[in-house]
């Protein structure tokens, strides 16, 4: 496994470059956070990577920090989220941004992002919460995870989630708790006033 690169950059197209190193030319993708922190052409830079392995390619993704090659590395553990789509998110969105957009359960945000629609930003806000704690410290965002007040999008987040847990279709959930306004209320207090209209 190649974990990292240093080397002369000879070619530099968006998300493609080409680093050499010691004569040979790796050819990486990088998300436009790493890109716009590139140095020129022809000059050194050392880059993170991860590699992929596939039956008709050998893949190379290179990152500028261990923090964003963390959170690439998580999101290829979600459901439905493959390394194109991860590396737009990268692109779309830096590592601090996105984990705050999860712990608030702010779908909107996320929804921003290219490539990624309502219900994948649902399936990103469920199963990055946990992935977030678990490398937070590496990460650097200890008070993003640990310290972040129950907003009243996380609140509603977390609410459907549960609704959907006891049965409901996503969908159905919303729609219950669109029925009355949950602004400054918890999880729970959420639930029980949606299955007491239902």
């Amino acid at each position: 496994m190649i974990g990292r690169l240093r080397g002369i950059i000879i070619e530099k197209q968006p998300p493609e470059l080409v680093l050499d190193v010691h004569g040979v030319g790796y050819e990486l993708s990088a998300p436009m956070s790493t890109f716009f922190n590139l140095p020129a052409v022809n000059e050194e830079v050392m880059l993170f990577t991860h590699m992929v392995v596939r039956e008709d390619a050998q893949l190379l993704y290179a990152f500028a920090t261990e923090r964003e090659r963390l959170l690439f590395r998580s999101l290829l553990k979600v459901n439905g989220v493959g390394a194109k789509l991860a590396l737009t998110i990268l692109s779309g969105s830096d590592v601090d941004t996105f984990a705050r957009s999860v712990q608030e359960g702010d779908t909107a945000s996320l929804t921003r992002l290219p490539g990624v629609g309502k219900k994948t930003a649902e399936r990103l806000i469920v199963e990055m919460r946990d992935r977030l704690k678990e490398v937070s410290s590496a990460m650097g965002i200890d008070t993003i995870v640990s310290e972040m007040p129950m907003t009243a999008a996380r609140a509603k987040s977390e609410a459907v989630e549960a609704l959907v847990a006891l049965g409901y279709k996503a969908n159905e959930a919303d729609k219950m708790l669109r029925s009355f306004d949950s602004e400054g209320m918890t999880t729970e207090q959420i639930i029980r006033q949606a299955l007491q209209r239902n």
